[in-house]
Order: structure tokens, then C-alpha cells, then sequence
């Protein structure tokens, strides 16, 4: 990652390997399921076996310790994985309830050690 995209960061992002699926907003196809790459208060990074072009709206399940968060995001990036046919998604969070919020900024300050 650039230091440019380091300056950009609005909050501190994990690395986090997590149980999670998404959904492309308004589409009747079934969820994908993924695991996670990292995680921020704002937004999460996954692969996955489609592209999925920027601004794409997604419903997110997101799976870390014993709660299942539902926030709705839009696909900031999607960069193909070199020597394979899999892509990064990088999602920003739009909608996410202030309770699950909260819970995924306490989870990221207790692994970071910032209370």
C-alpha cells in the first residue's frame, strides 16, 4: 500500500480473517461467501472470484466473534490478484447500525491495544 492511501485512512484497519458474505444490492442472485482481509470502522477487504466494478452497492454479513454485523457498502477498488483469476475488493461502509458500529470500533481498539 502507498503512503498516499496510508494519509487517506480514516481509522485504523486490522488484518482480519473472518467469516463473511455479500450480496450485490438489488440482484436476486444468492450470497458469495468470502473471507475477510482486513477491516476499518469504515470499510472491509476481501477477495473474490468476480470483479465487481466501483460503486457497486453490496449487503454485507460480516462474522467477528460471536456477532454478525449487516452493514450495506459500495465497492471503492477492485484490483485483479497477480497469477491468479481472483480479485481484492476493497468496500466502503455507507450504512451501518451505530450498535454494530460501536462493536467493530471496540473490536479494532482491543486488537490494536488503543483504549
Amino acid at each position: 500500500m502507498s503512503t498516499n492511501q496510508e494519509v487517506k485512512r480514516r481509522a485504523p484497519r486490522i488484518g482480519l480473517r473472518a467469516q463473511m458474505r455479500y450480496q450485490v444490492r438489488g440482484s436476486p442472485s444468492e450470497c458469495d461467501n468470502v473471507i475477510s482481509h482486513n477491516i476499518s470502522a469504515y470499510g472491509v477487504a476481501f477477495n473474490t472470484n468476480k470483479f465487481l466494478a466501483p460503486q457497486t452497492s453490496l449487503m454485507l454479513e460480516i462474522d467477528i466473534l460471536a456477532r454478525v454485523l449487516h452493514p450495506i457498502g459500495r465497492v471503492a477498488w477492485c484490483q485483479p490478484l497477480p497469477h491468479s483469476d481472483r480479485n481484492r475488493l476493497g468496500v466502503e461502509f455507507l450504512e451501518i447500525d451505530p450498535l454494530e458500529k460501536n462493536y467493530l470500533e471496540d473490536y479494532i481498539k482491543m486488537q490494536t491495544g488503543r483504549f
